[in-house]
């Protein structure tokens, strides 16, 4: 960011430069001579001192853009600046997005560790309970082998998912600049989470074109087309203006006394390209072939722009379905859990099928957090390919 707010500096400084070319530079001058000249080039048998001291005003080489050069490099400075400008928001854009997928990564991660937390503290009850019926002879030792493999699995996840959540908070870190105080960390994926906007029916696709990386081409097809104008001025004759007035004596002290002293100076100057090995020509090819570059960037920018909007709305009409699919896959695992642990209470079923229920159960409820983290995400993609909330 900091980059890019530096280059829209630069390009405002650019664009002033081109823009103060329309308008004439007025200096002030004063300069002084005391030249000694040779015996022999005076002819009067003596040295010759002289004395000159002028004061004025002038215009020194000022183009009177008859053919529309300066004005045309004035416009591709300033297509250039609202170009970096257009750069910078889509970075915001982008920075804006990048942060939110990093927070709800986080979130994700560490509701999938309270999960398997959840997970391991039953386990590990359940393993207390089958090694107490072990040593009564009720249980198998396979039921208990099978037991302390689940506890076992939930540890590995503990770790696995300690170490994802520490990475997310590094991430998170990262992209936002600096540490994120604790009381702005997310817990859970659904515990606080305040519900992202919908994208509104009906919104007009012209809305694509407030992107700010399609405006940014925009300007820089505007540059270019500017830049053809200057390159094509170049073959017409340039006409500058060079003026001075002011006062002149032979003395410092007559600057002002003498009535005599008023000077002045106007020197206009026509120039036409006569012969110049086909330079102009190769600089009106140069950019004619940019605009045509600019051209095909443009229209790329547009049809990227369709493209990640039509994926991101095709994944947006069926993530919901998604969402509620895996949230019933997993309730009923949930209940094919529990009625296979009241069958093995009752001696009906072994322990390794309710060893299975419950890595079902476990492994639906981690996918239901995947499942609404992608939902959650592709809202946040939406916000990115509309330009930042559908344009605004």
């Amino acid at each position: 960011m900091r980059v890019a707010l530096l280059n829209i500096e630069r390009s405002r400084a650019q664009f002033q430069v081109r823009r103060a070319d329309l308008f004439p530079k007025v200096d002030a001058t004063a300069f002084g001579t005391i030249q000694r000249q040779a015996e022999d080039f005076v002819g009067a048998g003596k040295t010759l001192y002289s004395h000159q001291y002028t004061i004025g005003l002038g215009i020194s080489s000022y183009e009177l853009d008859l053919f529309g050069r300066v004005q045309s490099l004035k416009d591709q400075a300033l297509e250039q600046y609202l170009a970096t400008e257009h750069a910078r928001r889509g970075l915001k854009i982008t920075l804006v997005s990048q942060v939110a997928s990093a927070w709800l990564t986080l979130a994700a991660d560490r509701e999938r560790l309270q999960v398997a937390r959840d997970t391991l503290a039953n386990q590990q009850e359940s393993y207390g309970i089958i090694q107490r019926r072990h040593e009564a002879g009720i249980a198998s030792l396979l039921d208990l082998s099978e037991a302390r493999t689940g506890v076992d699995s939930a540890r590995v996840d503990i770790a696995r998912y300690t170490t994802l959540a520490a990475q997310d908070e590094n991430a998170l870190g990262f992209v936002v600049g600096s540490p994120v105080a604790s009381d702005l960390l997310p817990l859970t994926l659904t515990g606080t989470l305040t519900p992202l906007k919908e994208v509104a029916p009906g919104l007009p696709s012209d809305v694509l074109l407030r992107r700010p990386d399609i405006l940014q081409a925009e300007n820089n097809l505007r540059g270019a087309n500017a830049n053809i104008g200057a390159a094509r001025a170049a073959f017409f004759p340039r006409i500058t203006l060079v003026s001075n007035l002011g006062v002149g004596s032979n003395e410092l002290g007559g600057l002002f006394t003498s009535s005599g002293s008023f000077v002045w100076k106007f020197a206009p100057q026509i120039s036409l390209p006569i012969f110049d090995a086909g330079a102009n020509k190769a600089n009106l090819k140069v950019a004619q072939v940019d605009r045509e570059i600019a051209v095909a960037q443009y229209e790329k920018a547009i049809q990227t722009a369709f493209r990640e909007v039509a994926d991101a709305l095709a994944q947006r009409g069926t993530i919901d379905e998604q969402v509620a699919a895996q949230q019933s896959f997993t309730d009923d695992t949930a209940e094919s859990r529990r009625l296979s642990q009241v069958r093995y209470d009752k001696g009906i079923d072994s322990y390794l099928s309710v060893l299975l229920f419950q890595r079902a159960t476990y492994a639906a409820r981690q996918n239901l957090i995947g499942a609404r983290l992608t939902s959650l995400n592709n809202l946040v993609t939406l916000y990115k390919v509309l330009g930042g909330g559908g344009g605004e």
